[in-house]
This record gives structure tokens, sequence and C-alpha cells, in this order.
């Protein structure tokens, strides 16, 4: 049984292994993506009754009048049994209040966006594939600030 939930109180680095982020080159390790998931916005999480984490949606957002959504991920096994459908229902619920609720996916993805209300739009973005595996990093210095 699939249990979906918000709280990340319990999750440790251990529910998060197991082949999260397949096909990126350098994915960020368990305890990244815990540290991804809590410094989220929004959080929801798809757990077995032994808390492994089975799939997860997260977003970003000013909660006045827009969000991102930059994750959306189940495990291989787990595809294809309507879990990552239930993520984004549950997260497009929790923003509705919003004006927007924006991602960005490869074209073979869309009609699967589709299929839950969002619609296909021109977007831009830009690919640091150096730090996709969320590793953190020193920040150069803030414009005014001594190096």
């Amino acid at each position: 049984m699939i249990v979906y939930t918000n709280s990340l109180t319990d999750v440790t680095a251990e529910h998060l292994v197991g082949g999260f982020f397949v096909g990126w080159p350098h994915p960020p390790s368990p305890a990244d993506h815990l540290r991804l998931l809590r410094q989220s916005t929004a959080a929801l999480l798809a757990r077995r009754a032994d808390g492994l984490v089975v799939g997860f949606i997260t977003a970003i957002s000013d909660e006045v009048s827009c969000a991102y959504i930059p994750h959306l991920e189940v495990l291989p096994e787990y595809q294809g049994q309507g879990i990552g459908s239930e993520l984004v229902k549950h997260l497009l619920a929790r923003f509705q209040h919003l004006y927007m609720i924006d991602l960005l996916c490869d074209a073979e993805l869309q009609p699967f966006y589709a299929r839950l209300g969002m619609r296909p739009i021109t977007g831009m973005l830009v690919r640091n594939f150096d730090h996709q595996s969320c590793e953190p990093l020193s920040l150069p210095p803030e414009p005014g600030e001594r190096p």
C-alpha cells in the first residue's frame, strides 16, 4: 500500500535509496536528495508501509502568485501505477489558489502532464549539468562584497 504524505519528519537518507534520478549523469546523493526535499516550499512523498520513498514531487513558490515544479520522480519499478499522477494532482490542488503553476519537461512527457490539466507552452532554461549532483558549492561574492 502506498501512502501520500507531505511530512518529512521521519524521512532519512536511507528512505531515499533505490534508483531516483534515472539517466542523470550526476544524480544527487541520498543526503542531498533529502536536503532538496527539505528546502522546497512543498514536497509530497509516496511511501511504502516500511517508509521507503517510492515517489516524490517538489515545488518552489512565492505563495502569492506562482509555483514551479522542478522534480517529479517515481522509482522505475513503481511507474505505471498512477503514483506520479497522484503526486501531481495533490500538488496542483495545494497551489490551486495561485495564478500560475509551471514546470519544464521533455516533449515526450507533455502528454502525461496534459492528462492532468496542464498545457504546453514555450519556455527557456539554463542547465548547469556540472552542478546536477546538488553538492554544496562556495558561492561567488555578492556585488560589493570582498572575495
